[in-house]
């Protein structure tokens, strides 16, 4: 394995280190959320799409973010509690993160550098300007990155796209 992808180690929502090597020959797609956004929502997309294609080498991982107009506010606990009771989340939900600024984490700094910002649109432009995000940082939750099966990271979608585009990427890559 000499994809860097694979060295970066994440917070499980108990604060033990997990490393993403335990991923590699899987599909992947790697989404900033929050419990309180007007995307929330999407998480019954997210996990219809996890049911579906995970025989098939497919996984959600589900990084909670607090930096959006404070829209993930609650613990881990809360913020997973009601991910399963409200949407029947089964995926993987990791500790809170920062996907922004000086103290970001290493997996969303890679992921940024990697597959650059490329919204457009009246939408994009509000979140861009509500969230003061600089270059390719992350304009808002639910901000997503599908990693194919080597670790490579092949698109990146924002907020406002919409999920059907998301669902047809991810077959594509399970083919």
């Amino acid at each position: 394995m000499n994809n860097k992808f694979y060295e970066i180690n994440v917070l499980n929502q108990d604060g033990s280190s997990q490393n993403l090597c335990e991923y590699a020959g899987k599909v992947l797609l790697i989404v900033n959320t929050a419990t309180g956004c007007g995307f929330t929502p999407q998480y019954k997309e997210l996990e219809e799409y996890y049911r579906e294609f995970k025989d098939k080498g497919f996984e959600v991982l589900d990084f909670p973010c607090n930096q959006f107009a404070n829209q993930a506010n609650g613990t881990d606990t809360e913020i997973n509690q009601f991910c399963s009771l409200k949407y029947d989340t089964t995926f993987k939900r990791f500790k809170k993160v920062l996907v922004n600024g000086d103290e970001k984490c290493e997996l969303f700094k890679y992921l940024e550098d990697n597959c650059p910002y490329s919204g457009k649109g009246l939408k994009m432009g509000l979140l861009q300007k509500l969230s003061k995000a600089k270059d390719n940082e992350i304009r808002w939750n639910f901000t997503k990155f599908l990693v194919d099966k080597e670790g490579n990271v092949v698109k990146r979608f924002e907020p406002t796209e919409k999920m059907e585009n998301v669902k047809k990427a991810i077959a594509e890559l399970l083919k």
